[in-house]
C-alpha cells in the first residue's frame, strides 16, 4: 500500500472521485475502498485512515444522486417515547410517501450521539439521507456522511453539529418571550422557569426569551426561580416542590415543555394549590393531552410536524443534487392561551 496521492490528486482535485480513483490514490483494491465506504469492520486501521482521508478531501462520487425506493431514509431519535416522535414521523412520512421512500427508525435510548455500530449500519445501507432528531452526530461521522454524498439534516438541533449540517428548528426564543410576556401582562412578577438540559439549543434559547421578557418589563431575573430540568415530567414535579418551599414562592411557572408542565400541575395539587387560581402554568410544545388537562394548559405551540416535513424535503433536494436556498430553517411558534393562566391571587 502507498500513501502517495500525487498524480491522481493533481488530476482529480476539485471534483469527486470514483471508487477506482480512490483505490488508485490509496494503493489498495477497489474492493477495500468499497468496504470502507460501507462501514465494514474488516479493514486495517491504517488502511482505513488513508482511504477516509482521501474521501474526506475529495469526496466520493455516488452512482446515484437521486432518491430511490430502494434506498431508505434514516431517521434517528434520542428516544422513542411520548408524543414527540409521533409528531416528527407524521411530517417525515408526509414527504417520504410523495417520493416513495421507505423510512428506517433508530433510537439512541436516551443518548444524543450514536455509537459506532449504528453508524456502520447506516453506511452499509447507503441511505438517501439521514435525519437526526434532537440528537447529534460526531464531527467525524458528519464528515464521513458528507464525503459519501449522504445528506444529513437536523431537526430540533442540540447545537453541536448545527454549524456543520443543515437544520430545521422552531423560534424558541420568541416562544419563551411570548410565554413570559403573557404572564407579565397578567400581573405576575415572581415567574419561575423550568428549562430543559443546558446542552440543548432549544432549552437555552427559550431561557433567553424568558430573560429578555423580564428585562424588557424591568423585572429582575431571580436566580432562585431558574431551574434546570431535562424535559421530563419528574423535573416539573421536583422543581415545583422546591420552588413552592421558597420564602417568596413564584405565582407562575413557565415549563419549557408540556411534560414538565404536567409535573407542575402534580406538585401544585400536592401542595393544595389550584391552577390557575393559586399558580399559573405555561408549557411548551402543545402536545396531547395539553388541551385536555384540567384546566387546559396554556402553552407555546411548536410546529414539529411541519419542521420534520421541511427537513425531509431538504434531504430529498440534497440527495437529488440540488442546492438549498437556506441551510437553517426556523419555523414560527405560537402562544395558545387556555385555562391554566390567570392574574395572580391578591
Amino acid at each position: 500500500m502507498t500513501t502517495s496521492h500525487g498524480t491522481a490528486a493533481g488530476k482529480d482535485a476539485g471534483r469527486e472521485l470514483t471508487v477506482t480513483q480512490i483505490a488508485e490514490m490509496a494503493g489498495v483494491s477497489p474492493a477495500t475502498v468499497s468496504k470502507v465506504l460501507n462501514g465494514r469492520p474488516d479493514v486495517g486501521p491504517r488502511t482505513r485512515a488513508v482511504v477516509e482521508d482521501i474521501i474526506s478531501r475529495y469526496g466520493y462520487r455516488r452512482r446515484k444522486k437521486i432518491t430511490s425506493p430502494t434506498t431508505p431514509l434514516e431517521v434517528v431519535f434520542h428516544e422513542l417515547a411520548g408524543p414527540y416522535p409521533t409528531a416528527v414521523l407524521s411530517g417525515v412520512h408526509r414527504v417520504a410517501r410523495e417520493h416513495r421512500l421507505a423510512v428506517v427508525l433508530s433510537e439512541l435510548q436516551g443518548g444524543h450521539t450514536p455509537a459506532g455500530g449504528w453508524f456502520e449500519d447506516v453506511l452499509m445501507r447507503r441511505p438517501t439521507g439521514v435525519i437526526a432528531v434532537f440528537s447529534d452526530l460526531t464531527e467525524t461521522q458528519s464528515r464521513q456522511l458528507r464525503a459519501r454524498g449522504i445528506p444529513l439534516v437536523l431537526v430540533d438541533p442540540t447545537g453541536k453539529t448545527a454549524r456543520h449540517a443543515p437544520s430545521v428548528g422552531a423560534s424558541n426564543r420568541a416562544g419563551g418571550l411570548a410565554a413570559t410576556r403573557h404572564l407579565l401582562e397578567l400581573g405576575h412578577r415572581r415567574i419561575a422557569i423550568i428549562t430543559g438540559p443546558e446542552y440543548a439549543l432549544s432549552s437555552r434559547t427559550r431561557l433567553e426569551g424568558y430573560r429578555a421578557a423580564l428585562r424588557s418589563a424591568g423585572v429582575p431575573v431571580a436566580p432562585e426561580l431558574i431551574r434546570v430540568g431535562d424535559f421530563q415530567v419528574e423535573d416539573g414535579v421536583n422543581h415545583t416542590r422546591e420552588l413552592l418551599r421558597l420564602p417568596d414562592p413564584p405565582t407562575a411557572v413557565f415549563a419549557c415543555n408540556d411534560g414538565e408542565a404536567l409535573g407542575v400541575y402534580q406538585a401544585a395539587a400536592e401542595a393544595g394549590l389550584r391552577v390557575p387560581d393559586d399558580l399559573s402554568v405555561v408549557g411548551f410544545d402543545d402536545f396531547f393531552p395539553s388541551g385536555w388537562t384540567v384546566p387546559p394548559l396554556t402553552t407555546v405551540r411548536q410546529p414539529l410536524t411541519e419542521m420534520a416535513a421541511a427537513a425531509t424535503a431538504m434531504v430529498v433536494s440534497l440527495a437529488s443534487g440540488k442546492a438549498l436556498a437556506r441551510s437553517r430553517v426556523e419555523l414560527a411558534t405560537e402562544l395558545i392561551v387556555r385555562g391554566s393562566t390567570a392574574p395572580p391571587a391578591r
